[in-house]
This record gives structure tokens, C-alpha cells and sequence, in this order.
């Protein structure tokens, strides 16, 4: 691992259904007067100069937090998987960290950590683990797996976790209780992050 990492794009999953949250727009959902991709857009900008969001609906509201929106292809939301995808055909660098919408209290010690995963002579992916709970929402891939995910997913694959782990991945161990890696995905949990 380098101490001193290459340069990465991101990617901002915003391209779900929000069904938990009332169908809400996840990425949109205010907190602390600002919506959710605004808080992580703050945080990842100054990192990198290759930002990406993948959403669905709203492509205009998200625009101005980053440099490219991309779109699934399919139009019926077909999970994070499609968005990943459209991310490796397009990021710009050699690696694509990846996070979720719904993860507003990442911080830039959380990215630069995980930076530190990027390697050209072991360039396997990495992914977050808790405990012996994986995160495969939080993690980073190498783009020259573009064309295994591609053929994973016309093999009828959409599981993310299992594309990483076939590809012997690294585990990038966080705490049980990381407060950095909550995601919101209910009225509830956006009420008790409101008051905290």
C-alpha cells in the first residue's frame, strides 16, 4: 500500500428507489438544511478532481455538486450494481471509490484511508468490513475490472459483494460502531441523526 496514493475518482451512488425512505429521492433528503449529497459532495470534492453521481431522477438538481451525472441504462432501477458499472466506463483514473448516498457522515480521514488501498503492482479491489459484516456499498475498484463486472453482470450477477469477492478483495476493517459508516434509510434514523 502507498502512503502517498494515485489519483481516484468517486462515485456517489444516488440512483435508488428511496423505498424505505417513503420513496423519497435519498440523495436529496435535508439534513442540517443541506441535502445529503451536498454533505458528502463537501467532503469528497477536495480529493478528487473526478466526481461522479449515479442517479436516476433529478439529474438536474444534482448536477452542481458534481462533474459528471450518469444514468443506469435500464430505466428500472436495477440496483447499485448498474450504477457501478457506469461508473467503471467512465471514471476518468485508474480507481473508482465508491460510497453511498445515504452515508452523509463520512469524513475525508475515511477516504484518504482508504486511498491508501490503491496499488498498481496488487491492484485488487477493497471493501469495508465491520466486524464480519462487509460493506460492499463503501469500497474501491480498480476500473480494469470493468470488463469481469461486465460479464458478471450479463451473466445475470447483481450482487456486488459477490463480483468483489471472486476477485479477491482486501478488507478495509472499521470499527463495529463507525459512526462514519451509518446509512440512513428510514424517516426514523434521519430523525435520531437530526438530534444528535
Amino acid at each position: 500500500m502507498n502512503p502517498i496514493s494515485a489519483p481516484f475518482s468517486v462515485l456517489l451512488l444516488a440512483g435508488g428507489q428511496g423505498s424505505r425512505m417513503g420513496g423519497q429521492d435519498k440523495g436529496l433528503v435535508r439534513l442540517h438544511g443541506k441535502p445529503f449529497i451536498a454533505h458528502l459532495a463537501e467532503i469528497v470534492r477536495p480529493l478528487t478532481d473526478d466526481l461522479l453521481i449515479s442517479c436516476n431522477r433529478n439529474q438536474p438538481m444534482y448536477a452542481p455538486y458534481c462533474d459528471r451525472t450518469l444514468c443506469d441504462d435500464t430505466q428500472d432501477f436495477p440496483g447499485p450494481l448498474a450504477g457501478i458499472l457506469k461508473g467503471l466506463q467512465t471514471a476518468r483514473h485508474q480507481w473508482l471509490m465508491v460510497f453511498p448516498c445515504d452515508a452523509p457522515c463520512i469524513d475525508q480521514a475515511l477516504i484518504q484511508h482508504i486511498a491508501t488501498f490503491i496499488s498498481d503492482t496488487n491492484p485488487h479491489p477493497a471493501m469495508i468490513r465491520q466486524g464480519t459484516q462487509w460493506q460492499p456499498m463503501f469500497s474501491l475498484i480498480p476500473t480494469a475490472l470493468l470488463p469481469a463486472f461486465e460479464a458478471a453482470w450479463q451473466s445475470g450477477e447483481r450482487s456486488l459483494m459477490t463480483i468483489l469477492k471472486q476477485h479477491d478483495v482486501i478488507a478495509i476493517d472499521c470499527d463495529e460502531n463507525d459512526p462514519r459508516l451509518q446509512n440512513v434509510n428510514t424517516p426514523q434514523q434521519l430523525h435520531i441523526l437530526h438530534h444528535n
